[in-house]
């Protein structure tokens, strides 16, 4: 297992990699992937779930999941070192990709630039992912309007990286940042894309569900 040291350098190696940018062909994805981790503390499993959703069709393609011990401690900003082996084991047991993944975690809104959705991005070698957080791990923001596709930047050190985005009237907002491969805009665009009528995205949603059945079956 390595250090906090060594978790924290790599994150800022790894970084570097991250790409934010305008992707010319995301607004034509029609299929969605959804990625969730969920814990047994008692006993020291975690569940990770994978689907892939298709936009068009609205129902699922394909999915997967895995359970592992949970071999890294929880640290705030070092969430992908404790989630991203089980994460990276469902991932490898799907038979179809998605053209656009949505990780249930941060994408560059993260202390380092580096959240899970990031983490993923790289380790995976997907080309698009973005990070829908549902709580905030860092920045700052102003009240986001109340009403379905309205969003407000997520500041962080003077820099946006991402949005707080409302994706059903009067709910609490979401933290969408991109993962890698695309822009911020775009990032709360494909979230919005996602959204039944639903808090969460149908992908991320799915595959919470999933991993709340296994979960509930250890």
């Amino acid at each position: 297992m390595v250090s906090y040291e060594e978790a924290v350098t790599l994150q800022k190696e790894l970084a570097k990699k991250i790409r934010v940018a305008q992707n010319p062909t995301i607004g034509y994805a029609s299929l969605f992937g959804g990625a969730d981790v969920a814990y047994v503390p008692r006993k020291g499993k975690a569940v990770a779930a994978v689907v892939v959703w298709d936009l068009k069709e609205r129902q699922i393609v394909t999915a997967a999941s895995a359970v592992l011990d949970i071999s890294f401690p929880y640290i705030p900003g070092l969430l992908s070192f404790r989630e991203l082996p089980v994460l990276l084991e469902a991932w490898g047991k799907l038979k179809d990709r998605p053209e656009v993944w949505l990780v249930d975690g941060a994408g560059i809104a993260h202390p380092r630039r580096l959240g899970l959705a990031s983490h993923f991005a790289l380790a995976t070698k997907e080309k698009c992912v973005v990070g829908v957080a549902k709580s905030r791990l860092v920045g700052a923001h102003l009240p986001v309007p109340h009403t379905k596709g309205s969003w407000v930047p997520l500041v962080f050190e003077g820099e946006v990286v991402g949005t707080v985005l409302r994706t059903s009237n009067g709910v609490r907002p979401l933290y969408v940042s991109p993962g890698n491969e695309l822009s911020i805009i775009q990032a709360a665009s494909v979230v919005l894309r996602a959204c039944t009528r639903y808090r969460l995205p149908e992908p991320t949603r799915l595959a919470h569900a999933l991993v709340t059945k296994l979960r509930g079956n250890l």
